[in-house]
């Protein structure tokens, strides 16, 4: 009599899960921003019909349903992320913030197969040590995962696909899920993996603080890579940022791939062409003009390009292209103490230009050098703080007369 062979072991049950509908009523988000574009990103919200809007320092809360989400991925130039809130709760301690992870059903969610990211930001938290609490929340997911299915989804701190962002009071912790995936400002047209000196949103930001709306000509003398450029067209195009991207609501369990491929094509069937004559761009250095024609080629074409007049000759000899319009530009700031002297020593040119050739225009340069406006001898209308990156940095205005700014008046009698 043979001894009978053990049985295998019974696999753990994977459930074959049927992803919850997300309720209709309003959800819960927050669209983090570059430091100094809350009201600007507050409006563009309203405009696309968010509700609840409300700036804070470094972003904006909203509501609205959860296609309204996927729309503000697709159509907000500003954003940084757009972070889905899934649960919030007060705290005392990691254990606390643990069960709060844990009780998001997860796998209802996403797949095993995705990888996940947890990040976690605090403001006066009393907890000493933010690593080990990404790592219980870390823990909290696959807990979820484990007990529902035999597979958990692993880690990828690069390119994950699902990132998961915890954010902590003093008091309370909020759970969001980052609907965008990779950072908003990456818009898909910069394909030569070289960051830019200006991210793209910080861009799109700047034009909306000069309230540009693609209906006069724009400059920018020193375009480098053509940033300020790329944004502009796409305004006045009224293309779609996300157009040439994927975000991660596309794997989750709940996507509307139906929905979504409309709320695609409507912005498609939306683009304009671009005026000639409207973009202007210039840069002494060729490296930068062939970095711009690269980004404007890869975002609309030949059409695109041949409507963006280009050159590449010192600022000092540029002509005005319109008798108005508008000038931004984000100048060299130099990193090392001679750069920064020789920068402060053509600061007087540069002055001398804007008053000679661009009377009539308003003019704005984003810099971290406080001593920028005296060094061009002209007074700010408006001073506006912005960061790009770690940079503190200000967006100083200035508006150009033809003459002199006084009226003549008839002596009262």
């Amino acid at each position: 009599m043979h001894p009978r062979k053990p049985s295998p072991p019974v696999p753990r049950a994977t459930l074959s899960i049927r992803a919850k509908p997300i309720d209709d009523r309003a959800q819960k988000f927050f669209a983090p921003c570059p430091r100094g574009l809350e009201a600007v990103l507050a409006a563009e919200l309203a405009a696309l019909s968010a509700h609840a809007v409300v700036a804070t320092d470094g972003g904006v809360a909203f509501q609205g349903p959860f296609a309204l989400g996927m729309r503000v991925c697709l159509w907000s130039r500003i954003a940084s992320r757009v972070l889905w809130q899934l649960a919030e709760a007060e705290y005392r301690h990691e254990e606390e913030i643990y069960r709060l992870a844990r009780g998001v059903d997860w796998p209802h969610l996403f797949s095993a197969r995705e990888t996940i990211r947890v990040q976690v930001d605090a403001i006066r938290s009393p907890l000493r040590s933010l690593e080990f609490v990404t790592l219980r929340v870390k823990d909290a997911v696959v807990d979820r995962f484990r007990a529902a299915m035999a597979s958990r989804p692993s880690v990828d701190t690069s390119r994950a696909d699902m990132r998961i962002h915890v954010f902590l009071t003093a008091y309370k912790a909020t759970v969001y899920l980052d609907l965008a995936g990779e950072a908003l400002f990456k818009r898909g047209y910069r394909r030569d993996g070289l960051a830019a000196p200006l991210r793209e949103n910080l861009a799109a930001g700047m034009l909306a603080l000069m309230g540009w709306s693609g209906q006069t000509p724009l400059l920018d003398p020193m375009c480098g890579s053509g940033t300020l450029l790329t944004e502009a067209a796409m305004i006045a195009m009224n293309m779609a940022p996300g157009a040439q991207r994927g975000f991660a609501f596309e794997k989750l369990r709940q996507f509307d791939a139906d929905a979504f491929r409309r709320m695609r094509e409507d912005a498609a069937a939306g683009l304009r062409p671009l005026a000639p004559g409207l973009l202007t761009g210039n840069d002494r250095s060729a490296e930068a003009v062939a970095s711009t024609r690269r980004h404007l080629q890869n975002l609309g074409g030949d059409a695109l390009l041949a409507a963006v007049t280009l050159t590449q000759e010192p600022l000092e000899s540029l002509a005005a292209p319109a008798a108005a319009g508008v000038l931004l530009s984000n100048p060299p700031y130099g990193e090392r103490l001679e750069e920064q002297q020789t920068l402060k020593a053509w600061y007087p040119a540069l002055g001398a230009w804007l008053k000679r050739s661009l009377a009539g225009w308003r003019v704005a340069f984003i810099t971290a050098d406080r001593a920028f406006p005296g060094g061009i001898g002209l007074k700010p209308t408006r001073r506006t703080p912005l960061f790009n990156g770690a940079l503190d940095c200000r967006l100083y205005e200035f508006e150009l007369y033809a003459g002199s700014r006084r009226t003549d008046r008839a002596p009262s009698s």
